[in-house]
């Protein structure tokens, strides 16, 4: 039986601020084009992969726009609105007419659906933005699935990045994918809502700080007991990832996306 996911008082607090989101309907047969971030394809092309055999399996009909690059995510952070504009344009380009848009990233969706308004107000990119969503939430939320048939008889905690929580209130979703999957001891991460210190290009020019903030990461997830961390965000994760590697109390604690724990094995 799957475990019975248990809201605790430290997820419901961080929840009450979230923003709260109608999703539309999604009619069998429509077709999802693939939004695949920059790093996934780059350094975690198994990500995309389980992504596409986890619709695939639902009977989801996927697309895949070839000229598809960044969502401007970076440079938008970093205050280079005019470069981010550029590549804000070119992902409208590549996603035009799409309904749908799915990606495994929790921080890319709330870059496409919140912050392209802020970028671009009013824009047809900005439109198009709104209809970029999260993994877990288009399963969860649009799809309906509640239970899965995935094993993985392991403890795990969950790690869930600033943008997914903050900008698009994503909690329930990933923790509800975690507790449908058969054998699975969930752990809580003490100080979940704290920054694990990537936020992308903050962690180069930032160094000390980042680093700082990843050490305090580490050791939630060590005083968690975890036998694994799960995210929804591996960007941030190849940030804390990097230095458990090096740290002898956690380099044996595998990171992986939510979307690998929920393939059949």
């Amino acid at each position: 039986m799957p475990v019975v996911f248990q809201k605790t008082k430290m997820i419901d607090a961080i929840k009450d601020s979230f923003p709260k989101w109608d999703y539309p309907t999604y009619t069998p047969g429509e077709t999802v084009a693939l939004f695949i971030p920059c790093y996934v394809d780059q350094f975690y092309p198994l990500i995309g992969r389980t992504t596409v055999q986890l619709l695939e399996e639902r009977n989801i009909p996927l697309t895949y726009p070839e000229d598809q690059t960044c969502c401007g995510q970076a440079a938008f952070n970093s205050g280079y609105w005019d470069d981010a504009k550029k590549v804000i344009a070119q992902f409208e380009k590549a996603f035009r007419g799409h309904k749908w848009i799915v990606t495994p990233s929790g921080s890319c969706a709330a870059m496409c659906r919140v912050f392209f308004e802020e970028a671009m107000p009013g824009s047809e990119a900005a439109q198009l933005g709104k209809r970029v969503f999260d993994l877990s939430e288009f399963l969860v939320n649009i799809l309906g699935v509640t239970s899965t048939d995935a094993v993985f008889p392991h403890k795990v905690t969950m790690h869930i990045g600033c943008h997914s929580r903050r900008e698009l209130g994503l909690v329930d979703a990933p923790m509800t994918l975690l507790h449908s999957i058969r054998g699975l001891e969930y752990v809580e991460l003490p100080n979940m809502e704290e920054c694990c210190g990537f936020g992308g290009t903050f962690s180069v020019k930032m160094a000390g700080t980042s680093l700082a903030m990843g050490r305090k990461k580490i050791e939630s997830i060590l005083q968690s007991g975890a036998e694994v961390v799960a995210t929804t965000d591996i960007s941030c994760a190849m940030h804390f990832e990097g230095m458990m590697r090096h740290d002898p109390a956690v380099k044996h604690v595998p990171v992986m996306h939510i979307a690998e724990l929920l393939v059949k094995r």
